[in-house]
């Protein structure tokens, strides 16, 4: 037997080893129905094996002849890989496969937590501009502002540097020093040395921060209403709006609005979770897969905010986690439902360790519905009128166009960049903030780095097919996710991170899930943000006002009762 031939049967007896792992037959008694006769299930069994013993050998003699024959030499663990992508795009948007090479950057993005030094940063004009530091980091306390330009990072420059190499550049191992060059608006040039933490992105956010960098959650100081945006559902979610919520209790808040608008998701322990603090009773969301039980989740009353008029706010880049938490308030009567008809991702998706967890599969096992039983996801072919997605409650709906939907974003990102003051003027107002802002790692190896966001068009995408969903383009942040990193729910509690058949999924640079709409302009000097600020004073959120009206209308048949 030649050399060849070994190496082609040791190819098919992997992939049959392999198959007769994941493709065991169920036990069953009886007889099944093959081409119209009824056979015994042993003879199903066998014709079965048969089938999945030729089409593995056609494999297996492709990789052999692509491997002795094709013009130039073909790298083997590259043509494996390739074969297992081709099998991934078969199936829908979310299952794909996770190479070595990319294993680390999914791995780091459940909790949304990475080694790095805490910045958000894009490129225009050929240089990587500073959009804003993330409070309490190390470019925080380092000093860097908004509209900083980064020239050099380790003394390499940074001139048409792409945001997925300044990522790498500027990321690395906890402990770890970077050195950036840094020119303020001013013009004047700084080289400051950072040393890496672990970064912890906030993913309950309030409308506008106060003069110490705080969240401030009350929107409406008169009437007590109080204001929370989920970014995204991460593992730190729940007991960060838990915090929001205290502080709101505290400041004798009377009604709520929590807004979900570009929240693609995230982890659906935590939308469960999140859901289970203002609903006391009744199902949350229930999963049912091909080869998976039904599984339901159900509210408690234990820690239940009741009787808080709530209003939550959605629209066409809401998915996955956030149509969860939406649709159960809906379903309950919990709060009023207002804005646009959110995206449609009902899918959950596991992930299974490969080769030792070297590399991943991520693979769709079920789909989740809504308390009511109604199906959220929007399914390939689905058009308009099918059922999918969280549609605003009856007088509710409040449709923007992409010029409005870009203009709130404009405003949005102005509101949420740090402004300079204390925390480059006053060294004990930072090392106060040290104490609080030093994110502690995660019990799992759960982190979240830079995100894929994609700039696509500010289209409801429920006018968009699933190609148009499915195509990705660059980043705009480089080191923390925008309101639209790709994120997949997984059913996290069914697996254990240390399970060798199935871990936990947050994030991941090769899953299609809502683009965030691209924002043409971005701040290069602190007098052009003040600018774009006070342009964007103008902007009227007509879904937010809304909620709010339709609170104060609750409040008031209240008193009047």
């Amino acid at each position: 037997m030649t050399q060849l031939h070994w190496i082609q049967t040791g190819i098919l007896t992997t992939l049959l080893a392999i198959s007769s792992l994941l493709c065991i037959a169920p036990i069953s008694q009886g007889a099944e129905s093959v081409n119209g006769k009824s056979v015994d299930t042993e003879t199903v069994d066998s014709i079965n094996d048969q089938e999945y013993y030729e089409l593995f050998k056609l494999f297996a003699d492709t990789v052999d002849q692509i491997e002795r024959n094709y013009v130039k030499p073909v790298d083997r663990r590259e043509l494996i890989e390739a074969a297992i992508r081709g099998l991934t795009t078969e199936l829908d948007p979310y299952s794909n496969y996770i190479p070595p090479s990319d294993i680390e950057h999914f791995r780091s993005s459940i909790d949304s937590e990475f080694g790095g030094i805490g910045i958000q940063v894009t490129t225009e004009h050929g240089q990587l501009t500073v959009i804003s530091p993330l409070v309490g980091t190390p470019a925080y306390k380092g000093g860097l502002l908004a509209g900083d330009v980064i020239t050099t990072i380790e003394d390499e420059s940074t001139e048409g540097i792409t945001l997925d190499e300044a990522v790498r550049r500027m990321k690395g191992k906890i402990g770890t020093e970077v050195t950036l060059t840094v020119r303020h608006s001013d013009g004047e040039e700084e080289t400051v040395t950072l040393k890496r933490e672990l970064i912890r992105i906030e993913t309950v956010l309030g409308d506008i921060r106060d003069e110490h960098d705080e969240w401030l959650y009350l929107l409406d100081e008169e009437e007590r209403l109080g204001y929370v945006r989920l970014s995204a559902f991460s593992r730190h979610t729940a007991r960060e709006l838990r915090q929001a919520l205290e502080k709101l209790q505290s400041l004798d808040c009377q009604g709520l609005v929590i807004d979900l608008r570009f929240n693609p998701g995230g982890l659906l322990s935590a939308a469960v979770e999140v859901s289970d603090m203002f609903v006391s009773s009744g199902i949350i969301v229930s999963t049912e897969g091909r080869n998976t039980p039904k599984r339901v989740w159900k509210a408690h009353q234990a820690g239940t905010y009741d009787g808080l008029p709530m209003a939550v706010l959605v629209n066409g880049y809401s998915a996955s986690a956030s149509e969860i938490l939406a649709a159960c308030l809906q379903d309950h009567g919990r709060a009023v439902v207002v804005g646009e008809r959110t995206w449609g991702k009902g899918s959950v998706q596991n992930v299974v360790e490969l080769e030792e967890g070297k590399s991943a599969l991520k693979l769709t096992t079920a789909s989740y519905q809504r308390p009511s039983g109604k199906n959220i996801h929007r399914f390939y072919g689905a058009n308009s009128d099918d059922e999918w997605g969280v549609h605003p409650d009856e007088g509710f709906l409040v449709d923007w166009d992409g010029k409005q939907t870009r203009k709130y974003l404009e405003y949005r990102r102005n509101r949420d960049i740090l402004i300079a003051h204390t925390h480059t003027d006053s060294t004990e107002s930072v090392d106060e903030k040290d104490a609080a802002s030093d994110a502690e790692p995660s019990e799992e190896v759960t982190s979240e780095s830079e995100s894929d966001t994609p700039s696509q068009s500010t289209d409801n995408p429920a006018n968009k097919t699933d190609d148009d969903r499915s195509k990705q383009e660059e980043a705009q942040d480089a080191e923390t996710p925008s309101d639209g990193q790709n994120q997949v729910d997984n059913n996290d509690e069914a697996a254990p991170a240390n399970d060798a058949d199935s871990v936990n999924d947050g994030s991941d640079p090769g899953t299609t899930s809502p683009p965030v709409p691209s924002q043409t302009t971005q701040p290069n000097t602190n007098e052009a943000t003040t600018a774009e600020a006070n342009d964007s004073q103008d902007f009227s959120d007509t879904q937010l006002e809304l909620a709010l009206q339709h609170l104060r209308k609750q409040l008031a048949e209240i008193d009047r009762n």
